[in-house]
């Protein structure tokens, strides 16, 4: 017979790889720290507090300066690419009453691809390819070559977007430009103007047509 003392040993033993091979199991299970640049993306929601905010702001700077004070675009930059970012504001109904995906420049990546990720930066510089934060005045309606031929001029208002004609900064739709959120990818990146869906632009064609006062886009971040 076996002594008691290797017994005990064989079976300490036995309960210690036991003990191992099921740790071991769950390993491939068990999470593990991410450094910041692979973390997942979260979707992003809108930020009413935020938007009403510059609704407020809006409404009396359209007010002071003889712009539409029944609508305005408001453009939240902060927000990725891929989710609806473009808010059309109704002041009456101090509500948004439209929403649609809207693109940025693509800087130094490729055109219409989506290497920033859906983050934007921004450039008043000509030649940058960078869209320009601030408020601007939607101009005369003109021919495009691009979506359904169909432009605004933009007057930069601000020191941020003063060069925006120069810059041949335009609003404009883009064929490439969904009218579904797109997330956790990101739109196709232009040279810096605001581009929307084509069904897009039908629908907001029809409001700025229709107003007999100067529309406020205001893109911020």
């Amino acid at each position: 017979m076996m002594p008691k003392k290797i017994l005990l040993f064989f079976l300490i033993a036995f309960l210690a790889a036991n003990c191992q091979e099921k740790e071991e199991k769950k390993l491939p299970n068990t999470p593990t720290a991410k450094k910041n640049d692979e973390e997942p993306l979260i979707r992003q929601k809108k930020d009413t507090k935020k938007l009403k905010q510059k609704a407020e702001e809006a409404l009396l700077y359209n007010t002071q300066n003889k712009f539409n004070t029944e609508f305005c675009i408001l453009i939240d930059m902060s927000i990725h690419s891929g989710i609806k970012r473009l808010f059309i504001w109704d002041f009456k109904q101090n509500k948004v009453i439209e929403e649609y995906l809207v693109g940025h420049g693509c800087g130094t990546n490729s055109w219409s691809s989506d290497e920033s990720a859906g983050k934007a930066e921004f450039s008043n510089e000509d030649g940058s390819h960078l869209s320009s934060l601030g408020k601007y005045k939607i101009g005369t309606r003109g021919y495009s070559n691009w979506g359904i031929n169909v432009k605004y001029l933009m007057h930069g208002l601000e020191e941020t977007n003063s060069n925006a004609m120069k810059r041949v900064i335009v609003f404009h739709s883009w064929d490439k430009m969904s009218d579904e959120e797109v997330f956790p990818k990101g739109s196709p990146e232009g040279w810096g103007c605001p581009t929307v869906s084509n069904d897009a632009m039908r629908v907001i064609d029809t409001r700025l047509k229709s107003s007999k006062k100067p529309v406020l886009m205001w893109i911020y971040n």
